[in-house]
């Protein structure tokens, strides 16, 4: 498994469509905490996951949402 950096960026007025996509969508990201900048002006949530490929990784969010998703691979580091 391959961990994940989902990196979605969405305008203002979509705010309200983006979290209610999830309400439709069978996934394990529902109701987990994750980060997001919508209240402060920014408008982008990220998610951390473990998926096989990139591609199973964007099929854990909701289309609307995915299409909008950047998925970047990442692992953790130690910082000297």
């Amino acid at each position: 498994m391959s961990r994940y950096l989902l990196q979605h960026l969405h305008e203002p007025h979509e705010c309200g469509v983006v979290y209610a996509a999830f309400k439709g969508h069978k996934s394990p990201l529902r109701r987990r905490p994750t980060l997001a900048s919508c209240l402060f002006g920014g408008h982008a949530i990220w998610w951390t996951v473990e998926a096989p490929s990139e591609h199973h990784a964007l099929e854990l969010l909701p289309v609307y949402v995915a299409v909008r998703t950047t998925a970047t691979s990442v692992s953790e580091v130690e910082i000297p």
